[in-house]
This record gives structure tokens, sequence and C-alpha cells, in this order.
């Protein structure tokens, strides 16, 4: 008596045919991808920039309320000593002057390149 063994599995066309999808796919993922690094980054470098004006707004209240609170603010860097913990390291403010009871515009730079505004109110 003759028994047929029937095997099983994938024939090549089905291999080639899955490899090809994994490379399509492949191909529309990695340039997604590299691009949402890029997009991370920047809304990194904003929200620590949100960071830092909250810190000059909570500063100046304080500052305001009773001198030996918070700290004196005479320039954009002044703020990361305001921000509990300071800036995060690959961050660094760009030195500008603010006189008392002003307001000014002050640029933080980020990790590869990025950059984000915030404020920072003069304050003796």
């Amino acid at each position: 008596m003759r028994t047929h063994l029937r095997q099983s599995g994938f024939t090549l066309i089905e291999l080639i045919i899955v490899i090809a999808i994994i490379g399509i796919l492949a191909a529309v993922a990695i340039p997604r991808y590299i691009n949402l690094s890029g997009e991370a980054q920047t809304a990194a470098t904003t929200s620590v920039a949100g960071a830092l004006s909250a810190a000059n707004a909570s500063n100046y209240a304080a500052r305001t309320l009773k001198g030996s609170l918070g700290i004196p603010v005479a320039n954009c860097t002044d703020i990361a000593n305001a921000m509990q913990g300071g800036v995060p390291t690959g961050y660094t403010i760009v030195a500008a002057a603010v006189a008392v009871d002003a307001t000014v515009t002050c640029t933080l730079n980020g990790p590869t390149s990025t950059s984000a505004t915030f404020t920072a109110t003069g304050i003796s």
C-alpha cells in the first residue's frame, strides 16, 4: 500500500511577492519616520521655549509680589535659572539684554538646528 505524502509550504513566487511587498512598505515608511523625527525635535524645542515663557511669567509675578522671591532678570539667559532644573542639555539661549519692566522676545536654539522663541520680562 502506497501512501502519498503531501508537501506543504510556500512557492518561490509567493515568497518573492511577500519580499516585494515588504520592500515597498519599507520604502514608504522610512521617509515618513525620518520626517517625523524632525517634526518631533521641532515640537520639543517649542515645548522647552513654552516652559521658559511660563517660568518667566511665574518668576515675574513672584518677584513683583515679594522682592526676595524669584530671581532678577536682566538678560534672556537669566530665565534658565527661573526654570526648575534649568534648560535641558543640548539647548542654548541667545543672550539679549532685558530692561526692567520691559518684555522682549528671546531665542532658544535646540538640537538639530531647531529654534523657537519665548518671552522674558526684566525685573530687578
